[in-house]
């Protein structure tokens, strides 16, 4: 695979960076010993059963039935996913509120 661009052995000089302008991100990036702490969590946790098998789940739901143009996979009240258009399902699941499930 060959870079594009200007010079071609550089290829994305931002992968791996923390570049983002939110307050967590601002602060991991300033902070590197808590973002350390923060990377050993995460990776115990995604590591744990209980994720590997909800993962699994998700994974077996996308491939049975997969979602069409501008879907997303929706949790409704009863726990099943199913198929909703991703405006509806972002906008009532609010960015930094509590969700509402269906």
């Amino acid at each position: 695979m060959a870079a594009s661009g200007k010079n071609p052995k550089k290829r994305n000089s931002l992968a791996g960076k923390s570049t983002g302008t939110s307050r967590s991100a601002k602060y991991f990036a300033s902070n590197p010993e808590a973002r350390e702490k923060k990377n050993e969590y995460n990776k115990e946790y995604h590591q744990s059963t209980e994720r590997k098998k909800y993962r699994a789940e998700l994974n077996a739901a996308n491939r049975s039935n997969p979602n069409g143009k501008s879907e997303d996979k929706s949790h409704t009240k009863s726990g099943k996913l199913v198929n909703e258009n991703q405006s509806a399902n972002r906008k009532r699941n609010g960015r930094g509120g509590t969700p509402k499930r269906k």
